[in-house]
């Protein structure tokens, strides 16, 4: 709205000299209120302050000079100490007051940095929440490698952001670009940088070392001047917006082919920040011939870790138990894993070798480990029965030997005379044993059939077989008896005592 020269003299006369407020002018000249604001600003006059008294008024030399010299000191803090020097007054009127009074810091400028090509790179993690496989819900990191000079975006999700996946991502990305950088920049992640005291950096030495491999400079930005790497974290913005927003996508290796496929393509295409009429694709085959070659060889990137197998025979990797031989129970074992092989090794020698799982509490087995165990399991059971069978009836080593001289069946025969050790006790099964053994007879039923005499003899009636319960404790207790002498020597010295007694 365009109002005449003297309509406007007279808003600002009335605002000026007679201290109107804009509401008032409006009313009374019958125009819009953001009419007379207009006009007041565009003739730089302020919009006049409330002449009411406040009750801060004489509180503020005091806030002033407080935070002159402490200008990061909370509002709270500030308002505690008015108070105790009689400030009456609402906290949220004293808020907006020390928000209006702080001392601002100067704004700092900025140089626009401009590279070499092949001259530096920057990484960084970005953060994609999470990811579903199995019963785990792993974290879905991205890694993110841009090239300084042509911008050209290496894209790669990993589940978890340990220092191995940090550099197969590195690797990965070197691979992509046919080349290496001479310098990569990092944030202070622990990835890269263990800690650091002022200017003092202690890297990861597996970073140094892989950094020494591919020959380029490992180089931390300087702490809070995150504008350093703005190249890389502008880069992550725009994977979160052009690739990953509203992304419908099938784990993690279709996820990683769909990255792939849009870096090569979509962040190729987009203009070049230097020059609009140049592509990414365009700056970056200028790029390419000037970084360093690749070497002959890759770097070792697998993750390794020492792993105490306990008294079942796994080894346990990133919550999940992968078999191992038997024979290796109780020993310290080295897993050397990739992002698909799970490696056991004892020293140098590969034991056992798996597909890596990434899901949670999983058992992953090799058939030939569980089959070496039951087949130890059974073996032992058997020596197991030995054991309790010579221990309670010594006379059974003599029996046993024949049987193995004759060809027959030692498991069995074993099984056998222990449960005729069961039914008839130790003592009895000791003298059918020696009984059988004088008539040169070797074999088993012979020893039942001289159980089974004796029980004839003394009149005793069949016994009943004892069900002892399926416990290798009580079923596998070995109760070792005295020797038979010890019995006749008792006997004779209670008849020499009641000999005694029968003496006048």
């Amino acid at each position: 709205m365009v109002i005449p020269p003297e309509i406007g003299a007279q808003i600002v006369r009335l605002s000026h000299a007679e201290k109107w407020p804009p509401g008032t002018i409006a009313s009374q000249l019958g125009i819009h209120h953001s009419v007379v604001t207009r006009v007041l600003a565009t003739n730089g006059v302020p919009r006049p302050a409330c002449a009411r008294p406040s009750k801060l008024d004489s509180f503020i030399p005091f806030v002033q000079d407080t935070l002159q010299r402490y200008p990061r000191l909370a509002a709270s803090r500030v308002s505690a100490m008015c108070r105790e020097r009689g400030f009456q007054g609402s906290d949220s009127h004293f808020r907006r007051l020390v928000a209006r009074l702080r001392p601002r810091p100067p704004a700092e400028a900025y140089l626009r940095l401009r590279m070499f090509p092949g001259e530096q790179a920057q990484a960084d993690w970005g953060h994609f929440g999470t990811i579903q496989i199995g019963r785990a819900q792993r974290a879905l990191l991205a890694f993110v490698l841009v090239l300084s000079y042509s911008r050209r975006i290496f894209l790669r999700f990993f589940l978890g952001g340990q220092t191995e996946n940090f550099l197969r991502g590195h690797e990965a990305a070197f691979g992509a670009f046919g080349g290496v950088p001479r310098v990569v920049l990092y944030d202070r992640l622990k990835s890269a940088v263990l800690e650091s005291v002022g200017n003092a950096i202690h890297f990861n030495p597996v970073l140094l070392a892989f950094s020494t491999h591919y020959h380029f400079e490992p180089r931390p930005v300087a702490k809070a001047r995150g504008n350093e790497k703005g190249r890389v974290e502008r880069a992550i913005g725009y994977v979160r917006e052009s690739f990953f927003a509203a992304l419908q996508h099938h784990g993690l290796d279709d996820l990683n082919q769909r990255a792939q496929a849009w870096c090569d393509g979509t962040a190729m295409q987009r203009p070049w920040p230097e020059d609009k009429s140049l592509t990414v694709a365009q700056a970056f085959a200028q790029e390419q011939s000037k970084l360093l070659p690749l070497p002959p060889d890759g770097f070792p990137v697998d993750e390794r870790r020492e792993v105490a197998i306990g008294k079942t025979p796994y080894a346990r990797f990133d919550q999940n138990d992968y078999s191992v031989p038997h024979e290796l129970v109780r020993r310290t074992l080295t897993v050397v894993a990739s992002l698909t092989t799970v490696r056991v090794l004892d020293a140098s020698t590969v034991v056992a070798e798996h597909l890596r799982s990434f899901s949670r509490h999983e058992q992953i087995e090799d058939p030939r480990h569980i089959e070496g165990l039951v087949e130890a399991k059974e073996k032992g059971r058997k020596h197991r029965g030995y054991f309790r069978l010579y221990h309670a009836v010594p006379s059974s080593e003599e029996l046993v030997r024949r049987l193995a001289e004759s060809g027959e069946n030692l498991g069995s025969a074993t099984s056998y005379l222990l449960r005729l050790l069961d039914e008839h006790g130790a003592v009895a099964l000791h003298k059918a044993i020696q009984a059988t053994l004088k008539r040169d007879v070797s074999h088993p039923r012979a020893v039942r059939e001289l159980l089974e005499q004796e029980q004839q003899r003394q009149g005793e009636k069949p016994r009943i077989e004892v069900q002892l319960p399926d416990d290798p404790r009580v079923r596998d207790l070995v109760v070792v008896p005295h020797a038979l002498s010890s019995y006749d020597q008792i006997t004779a010295a209670s008849q020499q005592k009641e000999d005694s007694h029968d003496q006048p």
